[in-house]
């Protein structure tokens, strides 16, 4: 079920991704696509509101929040 869905969000997907594999470690390292993304919707240039640069900043405490509470439980070993 779960590669179905994949298959189906990368109908429209295509080009290269450059991976470097190293001790059990990827890293991009280069990509190419001749549709990177639909401008119409994959844009932060024009003000439609899609995007506010301030959201990002409740993003990354809430993010941040989830990170140290999960560090703290392997601190204490849960």
């Amino acid at each position: 079920m779960l590669q179905v869905a994949i298959d189906h969000t990368q109908q429209q997907v295509n080009g290269d991704v450059r991976v470097k594999l190293f001790k059990g470690n990827v890293e991009i390292v280069g990509r190419r696509s001749s549709h990177p993304f639909d401008e119409k919707i994959a844009t932060f240039e024009e003000d439609d509101g899609a995007y506010n640069q301030a959201d990002a900043e409740g993003f990354i405490k809430l993010n941040a929040l989830r990170l140290r509470t999960l560090a703290s439980k392997r601190a204490k070993g849960t």
